[in-house]
């Protein structure tokens, strides 16, 4: 199989993945509202994992340790400030019946640039050996299937419906095929490096400012621990496939 053929076969699959989320519609509504808070504190850990274990690694080895690397990650950081403030805007001046709350859109904002960002980076693996790109791929899998659970669990936290919600995961999911198409169709002409950083930096505003306060404001003193060891088991999980797939 050509070079092209595996990139879009595994673009697609990637994408695929994004429809992991529909899991959840198998749980009874009352036992989905129990593990809601829980898979939202194990998506904050994927994400505040994925920026500290996965991308900010990633963009010092293209990148070298420098002030302009870190300049990008507190740039990722603000535009994802000012992306909200605006959603905010937007939210609080609707007349209409759209009740999603802004967290919805950036965690779609935030998937679809990690999604793209992967898909370059695996598009471009293929083109320098297909067993590399097709290892490259099922580490990158492996990352992806619990953080499109959690995923899932924020948009119908912020008021998706089910159908929206796995119908915009998966047009998110797309990005990455986008991202290996652009890797093949650019080659060594594009430099992509700068987008490591910025990602990392929007992973953790989503993460630290608003995935976790919007855990903090559960009142249930009981289930406080639940929600930490799920934000620790999501934070583990990324170092663990970090460590297993660099040995």
């Amino acid at each position: 199989m050509s070079e092209i053929l595996w990139i879009i076969v595994s673009g697609l699959l990637m994408s695929a993945i994004a429809l992991t989320g529909s899991i959840t519609l198998l749980l009874k509504k009352e036992t989905l509202h129990k593990v809601m808070i829980p898979l939202v504190a194990f998506a904050a850990g994927c994400l505040i994992g994925g920026a500290f274990f996965h991308m900010i690694p990633a963009g010092l080895a293209y990148s070298g340790i420098s002030l302009g690397f870190f300049v990008w990650i507190v740039l990722g950081f603000c535009s994802f400030f000012a992306l909200e403030q605006l959603l905010h805007w937007q939210h609080c001046h609707r007349t209409g019946s759209d009740s999603k709350q802004p967290l919805g859109y950036m965690i779609l904002a935030a998937d679809a640039l990690h999604n793209l960002l992967g898909g370059l980076a695996i598009g471009g693996t293929f083109l320098i050996d297909i067993k590399l790109g097709i290892t490259a791929w099922l580490a990158a899998a492996a990352h992806e299937v619990p953080q499109e659970l959690g995923d899932f669990a924020v948009l119908i936290h912020s008021g998706w419906s089910n159908r929206n919600a796995l119908l915009f995961n998966l047009l998110s999911g797309l990005t990455f095929l986008a991202g290996s198409l652009m890797a093949y169709l650019f080659a060594e002409q594009i430099d992509v490096t700068f987008l490591l950083p910025l990602a990392a930096g929007n992973f953790l505003y989503i993460g630290a400012s608003d995935l976790v306060p919007e855990v903090n404001k559960q009142d249930s003193d009981t289930n406080n621990w639940v929600y930490f060891i799920a934000f620790l088991v999501g934070i583990l999980l990324m170092l663990l496939f970090k460590i297993l797939f660099e040995l």
